[in-house]
């Protein structure tokens, strides 16, 4: 699979331009496409106030959909003035909406506005369009291991040794309250929380209770090839990625059965790249709502992983160590988390947060056991959670209400509790101002409606968290006439995230390589931030924080922009506190991996620079990745052409083979490379595949 997500993106670059028509900041559309028979509006812009301001361009009376290998028209129509014209308040824009979904044709094209030769960046209409964010965020998270080394068969150009292995570090970390040699334990493992390299129990909550009910809602499309070691072990690559945080989360639970709350450096120090990070680090004591937190997660992971393949074993330990943490914290019901000895997050919750969670830990654990005592717990407890207390179901809160909704499913539960459950969500979604009736108004320009307040510091996790709300109104039966309404308005927040915002910008990190021309360029990130090797080549497919409108740093650009631009690709630290703005953080990834997931397919195809070439050609090529030269075995009599194209689609070495021999590599560049073999008279059938040169 690694073959196709960079096809996709050579594809891209390797069509051919009849003409140059001049792509236009003023075009907003999704970049990494639309799903043939889903509604398709592309934004256009024309700044008043803020960024970009004063913009000139008026769309004219008819706007083409071209096709991008050929130029050819496949859609035309009028772009309509929303709001009558008026200025959209957040963005300081007026907007006008070109809806093209009676489009289902599938393939690249672009936006264009034939009497100014502006274009949109390009984009795909296919059924496989959100695989490829979908893969690259999965294996995002992969490069957030900590205590293992990112070697370059899995993490490309993007590498380090081992991280925080050395002394007074995760292998042996101290207690911050006493760090004497006695309280040395081994808690290595685990994924970096955002941009710091600290760990912290409490805030793999969300984070992993969103991966899971990804899974769960769409196991399909979690296949065993997204290249990481695990790859190919029979197991999902999610599960295993997931796995690899729990593993970290079981050296956290004491014997007892209580849970340490984290593991930080004392104040900010880090290091580029973070094996480089030689600070020591320390644990805090353990917690009630640390303890809870681990409740929760692993009985509904165990509950899932008892249906994967190669996970029984894992998920019957999980279950035995979900009821042991369960009956710390029934014995130990306020202890508090400290922070002292800290400079970085409190990892503490609020009282009403550590009760919220020993609810929601009773919900999971009556469906992974079937115990009288767990549900007996939920049912009196559950209208206490906030989601159902207020009637009002949000993205400050989802995964309690995603809990609710959860148990709502469940069989053997009260039906009273069910009907409640329901209706105060229906009730939720469709009464309250700011939700359904906000996007069924169209009151927000990019239709991906928050209300001012709503954005924050990760602001894009509150945006895939809203979209998720109204695929929950779907997947719990919830309105049926509006089902289609649902689905358009969670695609309007993915839309959001790629690229249909004020800024043009796909929130994710660095994939220009993968044919996104407007991707996040710069994150906040001790390995790849403002003045390391990596500082304007990131980690890939990583969720930035997003637009806030209560950003506290000092870079001028922020004055006076409408909150929706409150938004600025750069990564350098205090006094400019660029984390506020583009810090990633894995529970931001699992929101995306959640809400990208629904749309996604199992597999990616190949578009391809020539209408000829199809995936037809059987062949194999070993090794691969290959340093000095790779042998192409072909199951058919030649003579056949070979090809090696780097990734501007230049042809670098071309050679003709019979049906098997060797290519020498000696004087290509390290890299990555489209290999195509076909017919030697360049016509007929065709074959590709990427190969990795590693020098």
């Amino acid at each position: 699979m690694k073959q196709s997500l960079l096809l996709f993106g050579l594809a891209l670059q390797l069509l051919g331009h009849a003409q140059s028509p001049v792509v236009s900041p003023y075009f907003k559309i999704d970049q990494f496409g639309y799903l043939p028979t889903a509604q398709k509006v592309a934004v256009i812009a024309r700044p008043q106030t803020g960024a970009g301001a004063p913009g000139t361009y008026t769309p004219s009376a008819t706007l083409q959909v071209r096709r991008h290998g050929d130029h050819s028209v496949a859609f035309s129509a009028t772009a309509q003035a929303w709001n009558s014209g008026a200025t959209h308040a957040q963005s300081g824009d007026k907007v006008w909406w070109l809806d093209f979904s009676a489009l289902s044709e599938t393939g690249v094209f672009y936006v264009f506005d034939p009497l100014a030769n502006l274009a949109s960046q390009p984009f795909r209409i296919a059924a496989d369009a959100y695989t490829l964010p979908l893969r690259r965020a999965v294996k995002a998270l992969y490069y957030q291991r900590c205590g293992t080394a990112i070697t370059a068969a899995h993490g490309g150009q993007w590498t380090h040794s081992a991280c925080h292995q050395g002394n007074g570090q995760d292998t042996g970390c101290r207690l911050v309250s006493n760090p004497s040699t006695a309280s040395a334990k081994d808690l290595s493992g685990g994924w970096h929380d955002a941009g710091d390299y600290n760990k912290y129990v409490n805030f793999t909550y969300g984070t992993l209770h969103d991966l899971l009910f990804a899974y769960e809602n769409n196991p399909g499309v979690f296949t065993d090839d997204f290249d990481i070691p695990e790859s190919g072990n029979g197991s999902p690559d999610l599960v295993d990625e997931i796995r690899y945080e729990l593993e970290w989360l079981l050296k956290m639970q004491q014997p007892d059965g209580a849970v340490l709350s984290k593991i930080s450096v004392t104040e900010f120090q880090a290091a580029s790249p973070p094996n480089l990070d030689n600070a020591s680090r320390y644990y805090s004591a353990a917690s009630t709502s640390a303890t809870l937190t681990v409740a929760s997660v692993f009985a509904h992971a165990a509950r899932v992983l008892k249906t994967v393949p190669n996970q029984s074993a894992f998920a019957d330990l999980l279950n035995a160590r979900a009821e042991l943490a369960w009956t710390w914290a029934e014995a130990h019901p306020a202890v508090l988390g400290s922070n002292s000895g800290f400079q970085s997050a409190d990892p503490e919750v609020s009282d009403y947060d550590r009760q919220a969670r020993k609810t929601c830990a009773a919900a999971f654990l009556f469906a992974l056991t079937g115990k009288a005592v767990y549900k007996t717990y939920f049912e009196n407890q559950y209208t206490a959670l906030h989601p159902y207390e207020w009637s009002y179901f949000y993205a400050f809160e989802s995964t309690y209400g995603d809990v609710l909704l959860f148990y709502s499913r469940l069989a053997g539960i009260s039906p009273s509790v069910k009907s409640n459950i329901l209706s105060r969500f229906n009730n939720s979604t469709n009464g309250a101002a700011d939700f359904f009736p906000a996007v069924a108004a169209h009151t927000d320009a990019y239709r991906a409606y928050l209300k001012d307040g709503d954005y924050v510091w990760g602001s894009n996790l509150v945006k895939a968290r809203t979209g998720l709300m109204y695929l929950n109104m779907n997947l719990n039966l919830q309105s049926p006439a509006n089902q289609a309404a649902y689905q358009n308005a969670a695609l309007d927040y993915l839309h959001y995230l790629h690229g249909v915002n004020p800024p043009g910008l796909a929130m994710l990190s660095n994939l220009q390589a993968d044919g996104i021309a407007q991707a996040a360029r710069q994150i906040y990130h001790g390995w790849t931030g403002d003045g390391t090797a990596w500082d304007n080549n990131p980690i890939p497919g990583l969720l930035t924080g997003g637009m806030n409108q209560y950003y506290s740093g000092t870079n001028a650009y922020f004055n006076n922009q409408p909150v929706q631009k409150k938004y600025l690709d750069w990564n350098t630290s205090w006094p400019e506190n660029s984390w506020e703005i583009t810090e990633p953080a894995i529970y931001y990834q699992a929101g995306y991996v959640r809400l990208v997931s629904h749309f996604a397919t199992a597999e990616l195809s190949v578009a391809v620079s020539n209408p000829q070439e199809k995936r037809e050609l059987e062949f194999s090529v070993a090794p691969n990745p290959a340093s000095q030269s790779i042998q192409i075995s072909i199951a058919a009599p030649g003579p056949w052409q070979i090809q090696l194209l780097n990734l501007e689609g230049r042809v670098v070495l071309a050679q003709l083979l019979d049906d098997s021999g060797w290519l020498s590599l000696e004087q290509v560049p390290a890299g990555s490379y489209l290999l195509r073999v076909g017919q030697a008279n360049g016509s007929g059938t065709w074959g590709a595949q990427v190969l990795e040169v590693v020098h």
